[in-house]
């Protein structure tokens, strides 16, 4: 049966925030709000949790999974991150945006890319999933949570566990997220001086971070 936690969205109950951390800690694959839509989130370094997500989403292993950061700096941990790419970076966090970089040695090779080696990565801004990440003291591992043959974002925990009634070991209930997915750039070109690639435009405006729309 899927656990169900009731979160308080400005003022995240403590109590909850552990019980959350112990469920991932012991494998547990979550819903989570995120200040865009609704993720999928488990154990960095589960892999038997990592293969239920993947099969949860129906995606394989050359989809990007993201990391979810609680900052700038944790995430420069995963990440080869130069200076141009961390002044966009700074720019953009915390926010809807997904980046793409190359992973760094602290990523199992399992997580990124097979072929191009990267890795993505955010910081949110939702105040209960970062008391969450704090709590554990290390990244989670995430994806949109789309439903398989579905193109838009599940955004409130009601659809989800209808959609999702046996799969998930919990759902955080603290009110409806957007009903849109992350701006997704690609920064790697930028350790050649050449510009960001827009990989997907979402709900992170282009134009705050000094970007042209395409």
């Amino acid at each position: 049966m899927t656990t169900v936690f009731e979160v308080y969205p400005q003022n995240p109950q403590p109590r909850i925030v552990k019980q959350a951390a112990e469920m991932l800690r012991k494998g547990a694959i979550l819903a989570v709000p995120t200040d865009s839509s609704y993720a999928l989130v488990c154990h960095l370094d589960d892999k038997s949790a990592v293969d239920r997500m993947r099969r949860i989403r129906q995606i394989n292993d050359k989809h990007h999974l993201t990391l979810l950061c609680r900052d700038l700096s944790e995430l420069a941990n995963y990440a080869r991150v130069d200076n141009r790419q961390y002044r966009l970076l700074k720019l953009a966090t915390p926010g809807p945006y997904t980046f793409i970089l190359e992973a760094s040695k602290e990523v199992p090779k399992r997580l990124s890319h097979p072929s191009r080696k990267t890795i993505g990565l955010r910081v949110p801004d939702r105040k209960g999933l970062q008391l969450l990440l704090e709590e554990l003291g290390e990244p989670l591992l995430a994806t949109t949570l789309i439903a398989p043959g579905e193109t838009e974002p599940l955004h409130d925990a009601a659809s989800i566990l209808e959609r999702f009634p046996h799969e998930l070991d919990a759902v955080v209930d603290s009110g409806a997220c957007p009903q849109q997915p992350t701006t997704v750039l690609d920064l790697t070109p930028m350790a050649l001086n050449n510009p960001p690639v827009v990989v997907r435009q979402g709900m992170g405006s282009l134009t705050d971070i000094g970007l042209q729309p395409e």
